[in-house]
């Protein structure tokens, strides 16, 4: 009985953590580039009270086993990069990922991380930069007196502007993406920003649109890929679990409590 207690306990724990998880998914269900995560649970160890197999009589074995299960435990929270909705924002930084791929970003320390969200912006060299002011890579920088509203970006990455006094557009560089043998091995660091890991492998450099990357879309933003009402049914679900394994343990007390006030 007192078995029971423990593994209802670790149910309840097991559905908090899926409980913070679609409520990390809900929060974020407007970050751009977002991908949702999933918790994935495994059961416990077993007690093995009788061996399937054991011999029973000198021509027979005991066909089915006695085991004993010690609850639930979390093991792990897999992201899903599933390709989320493309909102046109008609904003010339604006860039989406259409497919497999991730822009790469140095950061202030010199190392580099790498995301989904294309809300790009220009600082005061004219250097493509994200919204915290991490460089683009490759560079991106625009010349001087050049007009925003003339920024095209191509499908397969090629950046261009237009300057005073010329007809023509300047190319200022090519957007490359890079890709992983593993992405649900990247470690999130925060900031819509990932980082390699043993897991996810090295990173493959790529042109945009050629050798399985994805395109790039000049004035769109990929959304979350979360569904609000999937993780609505998800949060009914997870808090009907909860309650199921709260009422092991009460069912156990009393239990216990009968067991106790035998003896008056």
């Amino acid at each position: 009985m007192v078995r029971s207690l423990w593994t209802g306990a670790s149910g309840m724990i097991g559905q908090q953590a899926n409980i913070d998880t679609i409520s990390n998914n809900l929060a974020n269900v407007n970050t751009a580039g977002f991908k949702k995560m999933r918790a994935d649970f495994e059961d416990l160890l077993y007690q093995t009270i009788k061996t399937a197999g054991t011999p029973a009589t000198e021509d027979t074995v005991v066909p089915v086993g006695m085991q004993m299960g010690h609850g639930v435990k979390l093991a792990a929270t897999q992201r899903m990069f599933s390709q989320g909705a493309l909102q046109n924002t008609e904003n010339v930084y604006d860039m989406a990922i259409q497919g497999e791929g991730f822009f790469r970003i140095q950061m202030y320390d010199g190392t580099y991380a790498y995301t989904r969200d294309g809300a790009f912006k220009v600082d005061s060299d004219g250097r493509l930069v994200t919204s915290n002011g991490y460089w683009v890579l490759p560079d991106i920088i625009m010349p001087e007196n050049f007009l925003p509203q003339t920024i095209a970006v191509t499908k397969d990455g090629r950046v261009s502007v237009k300057i005073p006094n010329t007809d023509d557009p300047v190319d200022v560089g090519r957007i490359e993406l890079y890709r992983f043998p593993n992405p649900v091995g990247l470690t999130a660091v925060g900031e819509n920003l990932f980082k390699v890991t043993n897991a996810s492998g090295d990173p493959i450099a790529g042109r945009p649109g050629y050798e399985g990357m994805g395109q790039v879309i000049h004035k769109f933003l990929e959304m979350s890929n979360v569904s609000v009402v999937r993780e609505m049914v998800d949060l009914i679900v997870a808090q009907r679990a909860y309650e199921f394994n709260s009422r092991t343990i009460q069912t156990s007390d009393n239990m216990l409590g009968t067991a106790t006030s035998l003896k008056r």
